[in-house]
């Protein structure tokens, strides 16, 4: 005979509390003694109880799903569908946001369903997935500067928090970083490294955090007597710092320092500079941003800009949570600081 699956009242024995006192902790509610959480807690994984989550949401009237949205902007078609999603899988930057989400999210038994709006038709099936209560929220990291998802979200008052400042106001919470202050430091230690004829390959300059990284980039070298910064636009990918970095040495020989603005495009400047026969850091020294895991398996290793995305990412998913139950109620910002991580590139 199958032995019967654990029960409420089996956990409450175990932990020598009252059911209701179980019932109040599985189902999340806020007004348990955090020592008799724990205790509960303990007693749920000796007793091996598991939750029927469908019960569980016809008392919460949550999903216990939050959607985690890569949103675009414009109307891509359906042959560029591919394109969109490829890119983002291919940028370690978005596994480090959802390492992050997943971290927080997981031991509060709640899950992230991903997905894509690079397009009016996707975003509109976001807000009614939303709607429809499939989701509790939405984390939204978007591509793009014009992306029209966040004030939608906004205006159907769904719970939703932005990994990073939307460019157009919105009453909607936020983390960030202090993107300005990251190209400062890439400035101040090229400029410590004695470089005289500094450079940068800048992102996307209709993405809010580029524009920000080469201003910061660009007022520091002011204040020290650099009136002109050579400037590559790049995409973010490797292929793109590779042919910025070309473009730069081709049209300023003898620049001895660059700044990239992500370590990929990092990557493809450090491989640009070697095949122009010259040495990183000797001849040209390279600094990038984010301290992905590519900073370490760059040849060689790159001094970066680290950005705690991972760190982001969960309180971005903590900020999420606590608009979801009702404890935050008014939007907020976290903005969080650079900090340069020295290897040998630069």
């Amino acid at each position: 005979m199958s032995r019967q699956a654990p029960t409420l009242e089996d956990v409450a024995r175990e932990a020598g509390v009252s059911r209701a006192t179980v019932s109040r902790v599985v189902n999340g509610i806020r007004n348990v003694d955090p020592e008799i959480q724990e205790v509960v807690r303990q007693a749920i994984e000796r007793t091996g109880y598991a939750p029927n989550r469908a019960a569980r949401s016809l008392v919460t009237r949550r999903a216990e799903t939050v959607a985690l949205v890569v949103s675009g902007a414009g109307d891509i078609t359906e042959a560029g569908q591919d394109t969109f999603a490829t890119r983002v899988f291919a940028d370690p930057f978005f596994g480090r946001v959802v390492g992050g989400i997943v971290g927080f999210l997981r031991p509060r038994s709640l899950h992230p369903v991903l997905m894509f709006a690079e397009s009016a038709e996707a975003r509109e099936e976001v807000l009614t997935y939303l709607r429809q209560g499939r989701a509790d929220g939405a984390l939204v990291v978007s591509t793009h500067s014009d992306d029209p998802l966040p004030a939608l979200l906004a205006d159907a008052r769904l719970p939703a928090v932005l990994f990073a400042r939307p460019s157009r106001p919105v009453p909607l919470s936020y983390v960030d970083l202090a993107h300005r202050d990251g190209g400062r430091l890439a400035a101040e230690h090229l400029l410590a490294r004695g470089c005289r004829r500094p450079a940068t390959v800048c992102g996307p300059l209709d993405v809010a955090a580029s524009q920000e990284r080469l201003a910061g980039f660009r007022d520091t070298l002011a204040r020290h007597g650099h009136p002109h910064v050579p400037v590559a636009e790049g995409e973010f990918t490797l292929d793109s710092g590779l042919a910025a970095m070309s473009d730069l040495l081709a049209r300023q020989p003898g620049l001895d320092g660059v700044f990239a603005a992500n370590d990929l495009m990092a990557q493809g400047a450090c491989q640009a500079v070697q095949q122009h026969g010259l040495r990183v850091p000797d001849d040209v020294a390279v600094v990038g941003f984010d301290d992905s895991s590519i900073a370490v398996t760059c040849h060689p290793r790159l001094t970066t800009i680290r950005q705690p995305v991972e760190e982001m990412a969960a309180e971005m998913a903590r900020l999420l949570d606590e608009h979801i139950h009702g404890v935050r109620t008014e939007p907020t910002s976290v903005v969080f600081d650079p900090e340069l991580v020295v290897r040998e590139s630069a």
